[in-house]
């Protein structure tokens, strides 16, 4: 898989959200989407990073971003944390991680010297056009939506 880079074109997927609704990139042709991958629901920094998207949401929408969740988690588990924390976004069912893949966020990670494989949090804005206009590594979930209006507007 080659490593994607600013200007290429986005992957293109297709995968269920948390209500069962199949949701497509090609869904969002024309639009600014905020593509965002996360380990796993209901932990802490993945709680933090979609309550942030969520406190903000009316921001980016109003600049006119739309926001999608991307984890290996279930559509039960999507539902569950979605109604939790009353996030108003899709969040995507990836268990076979093809998506994940297609990104090129399932990696080796280390969490107190133990190796596993996991994904690696990272977003990717996507222009209208369907092409990558920046990719966030290692986003600041408190602060994920001022790092993304101020991507967009850099």
């Amino acid at each position: 898989m080659a490593v994607l880079k600013e200007g290429s074109k986005a992957p293109v997927f297709k995968a269920v959200d948390q209500d069962g609704k199949e949701v497509s990139l090609a869904d969002y042709k024309g639009k600014k989407l905020v593509l965002y991958f996360y380990p796993q629901d209901d932990t802490p920094t993945c709680t933090v990073q979609a309550c942030n998207l969520r406190d903000n949401y009316s921001l980016l929408k109003k600049k006119g971003y739309q926001v999608l969740g991307v984890s290996p988690d279930s559509v039960k588990s999507h539902k569950k944390f979605g109604n939790k924390f009353d996030l108003p976004f899709p969040l995507l069912a990836d268990e076979d991680k093809k998506i994940i893949n297609k990104y090129g966020l399932w990696q080796e990670k280390q969490l107190f010297g133990r190796k596993y494989m996991g994904v690696v949090r990272t977003t990717f804005l996507i222009d209208e056009e369907g092409k990558i206009f920046k990719i966030i590594d290692r986003p600041v979930s408190k602060n994920h939506a001022e790092e993304i209006v101020e991507a967009w507007e850099s």
